[in-house]
């Protein structure tokens, strides 16, 4: 069990072991502590850096935001931006995508961490309050109320994929367009497994490709084709229509996993004109140019969760 809580004012200044303070936790969170594995004080802070990237320098994780530890997200969101940054840093380097995919990194990643300092935030000031009814809600109803919560299945979902990270979407960036379905562009790719396929295991490529929910055209897969861009046929399904795809709908995918382009018919021209705009290239198609790989370094700031 992880306890954290606001220093008593009478030790505010002064060092201090868990012993001085044992009362006063055992009293306000109604636990009895018999041992003590790690103990710490630190000061917390809740801010998010004006901008994640400046020329050729990114920030990333810590040196781009922090925040108080509720809900244990720090981890997961910067594991998030290296790997957003990671693929789209190796494609432009690699001379597989132009120069200005670079420019969707901080647009992503900023908006979920200001979303992220502001719930964190609350949820801190909530869970330290001294408030008499706080504290009620804390020892009584919270537990009762997400035992329950947690013996749904709506209630586990949804607690998962907000641990998890995996309801983040991206709708906004300038690099996801179209919908198609209940599926827009910048949404995660939705999950779809039964006994004859994975529609995930593809993404093991971390590479572009394209998804298909139904049939798929023939001139379309070879338009793509040759574009080095593979297509995904799925047979059509009541889990695909209830995940929100479109019936012979197609749909771009990111190295990262999330849908870049989504539409609701198989138009090659639509899908080469974004990969056109983007240069974008798979990257069995082109390696780094010794131009390339003696550009300077881009410089990175990044401090571990």
């Amino acid at each position: 069990m992880r306890l954290i809580g606001i220093v008593p004012k009478r030790f505010e200044d002064k060092d201090f072991t868990f012993e001085d303070i044992r009362a006063d936790v055992e009293r306000d969170t109604g636990v009895k502590v018999h041992a003590v594995n790690w103990f710490s004080r630190y000061r917390v802070h809740h801010r998010v850096a004006e901008k994640f990237r400046v020329g050729r320098t990114f920030l990333l994780g810590d040196a781009g935001h922090i925040h108080s530890p509720a809900g244990g997200q720090g981890m997961n969101t910067g594991m998030g931006d290296a790997v957003n940054l990671a693929w789209k840093l190796a494609a432009v380097l690699q001379e597989r995508a132009h120069p200005r995919l670079l420019d969707s990194y901080e647009p992503e990643r900023i908006a979920f961490a200001h979303v992220l300092i502001n719930t964190t935030d609350k949820a801190f000031k909530f869970l330290t309050s001294t408030s008499p009814i706080a504290g009620f809600f804390r020892r009584h109803v919270m537990p009762n109320f997400m035992a329950a919560a947690m013996k749904t299945t709506i209630g586990a979902h949804t607690f998962f994929k907000t641990v998890s990270q995996i309801a983040i979407q991206y709708r906004k960036s300038a690099i996801s367009v179209g919908n198609a379905g209940k599926i827009r562009g910048g949404d995660r790719l939705p999950y779809i497994v039964d006994d004859n396929s994975d529609n995930h295991a593809p993404l093991a490529s971390l590479d572009w490709q394209v998804h298909v929910y139904g049939k798929t055209r023939t001139t379309f897969a070879r338009a793509l084709a040759m574009r080095g861009i593979p297509v995904h046929a799925f047979a059509w399904s009541d889990a695909a229509e209830k995940a929100g795809f479109t019936r012979n709908g197609a749909y771009l995918v990111r190295p990262d996993g999330y849908i870049a382009l989504a539409a609701p018919r198989q138009s090659a021209g639509l899908f080469a004109r974004y990969l056109a705009e983007l240069r974008i290239k798979p990257r069995g198609s082109a390696i780094a140019t010794p131009a390339a790989q003696t550009r300077p370094s881009t410089a990175l700031a990044a401090i571990a969760g």
